[in-house]
Order: C-alpha cells, then sequence, then structure tokens
C-alpha cells in the first residue's frame, strides 16, 4: 500500500510539471486540457495534481505495515 501511494505521488508531480512547463496545445492528446494551438498553461490543472501528490503522500506516510 506505502509503495503504491508512492508512486502514485511521484506520478503526479510528473504530471504537475508537465502542466506547469508545456502550452495547452503542446500537451499529450489524452490529458485534460490539450487544445490544437492553445498557448495557455494549465495553472489550475498543476496545482490540482500537486494536491493529489500531497494527499498521496500522506497516505503513503500514514499507513502501516
Amino acid at each position: 500500500m506505502k509503495k503504491i501511494a508512492y508512486l502514485l505521488a511521484v506520478a503526479c508531480i510528473v504530471v504537475a510539471v508537465i502542466y506547469f512547463t508545456l502550452p495547452g496545445g503542446s500537451l499529450p492528446a489524452f490529458m485534460p486540457g490539450y487544445d490544437v494551438g492553445s498557448t495557455h498553461i494549465h495553472m489550475m490543472h498543476g496545482y490540482a495534481a500537486v494536491t493529489g501528490a500531497l494527499v498521496f503522500l500522506l497516505i503513503g506516510l500514514a499507513a502501516r505495515r
């Protein structure tokens, strides 16, 4: 359980970095916020991914063996 929570936290951090650095037109097509030709950076999506990472990190820290 702890390893899964930590892996999901790392995945959320990677997604957050993608959202903070790439404009909407450069995002992979399967990610929410993708729009052809868009130059908008989706900051709120990045904040949501960071929040998810924090939640999974806390779950991993609180989980017992």
